[in-house]
């Protein structure tokens, strides 16, 4: 159950966790039991201004509601999108994903090991991991120097000089670690929290927990994403509502010039025709509604028809890059063959995060190369870096001028790293048993370094964020409690972490 409770009945939260209820247990109910009732009092006594301002919201939502029908138009505002308040402070509002599928290397990246160029060449001098994906030989120094960067002196490597003048805005965490050392299972566990059973994505969860904070489109939306490896699991909302599914805008086969919402006009219908069918629609249903009761698909697939309608004159303005000036295209590098690809990605991703979309996915994928380098890992890394290092750059840049950084998540990594040890003569096998990923702005602390792995590189060694661990911090910096955001499926609460996570709160500001 998501807590609604405005601020000032949330400060009560030592007495009210004995009211907050399951899904579905009758709210008269629970609060007349006698004992409950000096409970009660205190509360309306000391809650008077939140009950207030409860009252007053669902004024405005029935207000607003008149109004949008009266237009024509279904107000998402009192639907089941309606924005929710969260559990705790929340130190972001909003979050972007730029996933690099394939694998980046921590010890070539932002995760140096002076003993693995010392020792170059040498035997593992400890055992490897019971299950590996492939045949590994020795220890393989990384091609690329590390330089020290910013007033925090965190080490960068040569791969990602322009991400390393921003240095002091990233929180490095390089003890993130999984269970599952192919694609397809660790791309699962990275975005849903399981590499075995189809569950929902995170950026359902926080939809489900958080609501949206726009009317015009959709509240998660993906950019490019892989179709591979768990494909639309992958954004997918699984036994939650259908409207907190992730809405994917192209896919990785298709250049990010191409990546279109399909059938986003009607070329058959105006838009007054349009309305007068969705009207009709809704009338209909709400007649059969008034007769059946509740029915959350029903009415999750209403909801959808009325935002594929709004979208229609909203979805095309964002994604018209014309209206920003050379410089801004220039900044996220579109003018470059390199970089015009992800740097598309990364500008319509803040187009998309300052109208309002609370989860947005940038995924850098192709069907050669990715970050998967079990060979040539010095052509595969120096391509793929090259191609995404300035517009993620150019991408923070721009959301600190235009001071969205400071409450949005901006989350960096793929679904494992890379091992210490070779793979033939000059690649790296998968490693989920230690790896980094980063943080910038959303209340994370900037030029810092979480956790890390061992002397090699091998596996977490201190301060270990298990993908639990790392989803249960995420929804704590959105404000909401991992333990708390549950569903009820098949006789069992779910949530996103299962049965476990931990919030590293030390990396809080």
């Amino acid at each position: 159950m998501v807590d609604v409770l405005p601020g000032p009945v949330r400060e009560q939260r030592i007495h009210l966790s004995e009211v907050v209820m399951a899904e579905g247990t009758s709210a008269e109910t629970s609060l007349c039991n006698d004992a409950l009732l000096p409970l009660r009092r205190r509360l309306l006594k000391t809650a008077a201004v939140g009950f207030g301002q409860l009252a007053f919201n669902a004024l405005l939502a029935a207000d607003a509601t008149a109004d949008d029908v009266a237009a024509g138009i279904s107000a998402q505002r009192g639907g089941p999108l309606a924005p929710k308040t969260p559990h705790l402070l929340a130190r972001a509002k909003r979050i972007v994903f730029l996933f690099m599928k394939g694998g980046p290397s921590h010890v070539d990246t932002f995760d140096p090991k002076p003993l693995l160029h010392r020792d170059n060449g040498k035997p593992l001098p400890f055992d490897l991991p019971r299950v590996t994906f492939a045949k590994q030989g020795n220890l393989l120094r990384s091609p690329w120097k590390f330089k020290q960067y910013g007033d925090s002196g965190l080490p960068v490597s040569a791969l990602f000089p322009n991400v390393a003048r921003h240095v002091d805005d990233l929180c490095i965490l390089r003890s993130v670690h999984g269970t599952n050392p192919a694609h397809g299972g660790a791309l699962l566990k990275l975005h849903t929290g399981s590499d075995q059973f189809v569950r929902p994505s995170m950026g359902a969860w926080l939809i489900y927990g958080l609501g949206t904070e726009n009317q015009n489109l959709p509240a998660f939306v993906t950019i490019c994403p892989t179709l591979a490896h768990g494909g639309v699991n992958n954004w997918g909302s699984a036994f939650l509502p259908a409207h907190c599914q992730g809405t994917p805008i192209g896919n990785a086969s298709l250049a990010s010039s191409a990546a279109q919402v399909k059938h986003i006009r009607n070329s058959r219908l105006t838009t007054k025709q349009q309305r007068k069918q969705l009207d009709l629609i809704a009338a209909m249903n709400r007649d059969h509604l008034k007769v059946v009761g509740k029915d959350q698909a029903l009415e999750g697939r209403l909801s959808s028809f009325e935002l594929a309608f709004r979208m229609q004159s909203t979805m095309p303005e964002v994604q018209d890059l014309s209206q920003e000036t050379g410089a801004t295209q220039k900044q996220y590098g579109i003018d470059d063959p390199v970089t015009q690809d992800f740097g598309r990605q990364c500008l319509l991703a803040r187009r998309f995060l300052e109208r309002g979309v609370r989860f947005v996915q940038v995924t850098h994928s192709d069907s050669e190369v990715q970050w998967d380098q079990h060979g040539n890992l010095y052509q595969g890394h120096t391509k793929n870096a090259a191609e995404v290092d300035k517009p993620i750059a150019g991408f923070l840049q721009d959301l600190k001028d235009r001071d969205l950084l400071k409450d949005t998540l901006v989350i960096w990594g793929g679904e494992f790293g890379r091992t210490p040890t070779a793979q033939g003569t000059n690649g790296r096998d998968h490693n989920p048993h230690g790896f980094t990923m980063w943080m910038a702005g959303g209340g994370v602390k900037g030029g810092y370094a979480y956790g890390a792995t061992d002397e090699y590189g091998y596996y977490a060694s201190e301060n270990k964020m298990h993908v639990h661990d790392l989803h249960a911090t995420i929804l704590h910096l959105l404000g909401l409690n991992h333990e708390r955001l549950t569903f009820r499926y098949a006789g069992r609460d779910f949530r996103l972490t299962d049965v476990a996570g931990r919030v590293a709160e030390d990396i809080m500001v």
